[in-house]
């Protein structure tokens, strides 16, 4: 594989809406012609039971499945590039570790040639099944081969102006990934509410307790991967409406003492599943928080709980949860396009997060599907 040539001036990030490595403006390399059949590495991501592009599956055996790949526990690379042509193709490498490598390596602005040796490279699949964003001079632009000459459909990522099950995960990775300015603009949208609400609606206790209670608050969305038509939500706790947008920081105040599990993935039984604390405005909230709970007591598929950028990620059918807990949590739903609803902290939300995280941490004993 040819690997583009970076300045030294250019540095390489990490895609908010994929989580895939990706550069800023890469140059096909300087004064030599880049072969028709030759592969120009343009980024990577990887494919493992705790880490993958949510965008793929639910869950690691189902993101391996749309790929035509068995899920086995290492894992896999994917290498995202070009041939000469401009045609876009995503390579399968069993050299997880050296994508890995990269990953890190791009990610702190360093260059690494990403050239997995032939022999661990198991599939070539024409298309790209998430969006690259990256410009490469110097060779046609990019383009889906034909699926007579790839032997198949070209593999696409979602389109941003649908909303499905793809576009819900990939909004609950945008979340995980940018938390804390997801998180700083909820915290600056319910300062103006408090600001602009009448003095005498409650009493100044009465106005603290729902503020720890019911964190929503109305916020500006510009629209995007987790947004694409810049609709309203509703809170998860009043049902006021909150639109979708922005990116959120970490909270600053200090994680309350919660009671933890008595083995290592297991909620305690007297622990409330959080959904029944309380009036939940959108049913599908409860329906999440329940789901979640179930998957502390019995563990679902590798890579449906995950770790992602110090937040707990976790998938099911039709929903998606992204929460951390020593904060909130925020629920996106197959069947309330583009909304995200925010999910209050109470007693029993850090004890489900700490489960599931508890969870997304244990060594995976097995990465077959069911």
């Amino acid at each position: 594989m040819a690997a583009a040539e970076t300045p030294e001036d250019d540095v390489l990030a990490r895609d908010g809406a994929t989580g895939v490595a990706v550069g800023g403006a890469l140059d096909a390399a300087v004064g030599e012609a880049i072969d028709d059949d030759a592969l120009l590495v343009l980024t990577a991501a990887l494919l493992t039971p705790g880490q993958y592009p949510g965008v793929l599956g639910d869950d690691y055996p189902s993101a391996c499945a749309g790929l035509g790949l068995e899920p086995v526990e290492d894992g896999y690379g994917l290498v995202f590039g070009q041939d000469g042509t401009g045609a876009r193709w995503t390579v399968a490498t069993t050299d997880a570790w050296m994508v890995a490598c990269a990953l890190a390596a791009w990610d702190c602005g360093l260059e690494y040639d990403l050239s997995p040796d032939e022999s661990s490279m198991i599939a070539s699949l024409p298309g790209w099944p998430v969006p690259v964003a990256v410009s490469v001079p110097g060779i046609p632009a990019p383009f889906d081969p034909d699926e007579e000459t790839a032997g198949g459909p070209a593999l696409t990522p979602p389109d941003p102006a649908q909303w499905g099950p793809a576009q819900r995960r990939l909004g609950a990775d945008e979340i995980a990934i940018h938390w804390r300015e997801w998180r700083d603009q909820f915290d600056a949208a319910g300062d103006e509410e408090a600001a602009d609400a009448p003095a005498d609606t409650a009493a100044p206790d009465q106005q603290a307790a729902a503020s720890e209670e019911d964190p929503a608050r109305e916020q500006p969305g510009p629209g995007g991967a987790a947004d694409p038509g810049g609709t309203a939500g509703r809170s998860a706790e009043t049902g006021r409406s909150t639109e979708t947008g922005g990116s959120t920081a970490e909270s600053d105040e200090s994680t309350a003492e919660s009671g933890g599990g008595d083995d290592a993935g297991t909620a305690r039984e007297d622990d409330a599943v959080p959904a029944a604390q309380g009036p939940v405005s959108h049913s599908g909230v409860r329906r999440v928080l329940e789901a979640a709970e179930a998957y502390v007591r019995t563990p679902p598929p590798p890579g449906r709980v995950r770790l992602a950028y110090g937040s707990v990620r976790a998938d099911g059918p039709g929903w998606s949860l992204v929460g951390r807990a020593d904060d909130m949590a925020f629920a996106l739903l197959d069947d309330v396009p583009g909304e995200i609803l925010p999910i209050g902290r109470g007693p029993s939300l850090p004890v489900l997060m700490e489960a599931l995280g508890r969870l997304a941490s244990a060594p995976a004993t097995a990465a077959a599907s069911s």
